[in-house]
């Protein structure tokens, strides 16, 4: 359920007019969940390196890059 103004203000945006309402909140749900996982893999990663990986690789910790999805 969605409040009745948000889906107001929703309907009226052009790419929901060109898309439809579905097809745009799909979107911004597979980008809602594809940024949570790259949160969820750095909390991961900053867990690691912060549990003692060793000096020797501390430098490399800001060098690492995610692929899209």
């Amino acid at each position: 359920m969605m409040d009745e103004s948000l889906l107001e203000r929703l309907d009226a945006d052009e790419e929901v007019k060109q898309d439809g309402r579905s097809a745009v909140i799909r979107r911004a749900i597979a980008e809602y969940l594809k940024q949570r996982r790259r949160r969820q893999i750095a909390e991961s990663y900053r867990r690691g390196y912060a549990s003692g990986i060793g000096e020797e690789l501390s430098a490399w910790v800001g060098e690492g890059t995610w692929p899209d999805e």
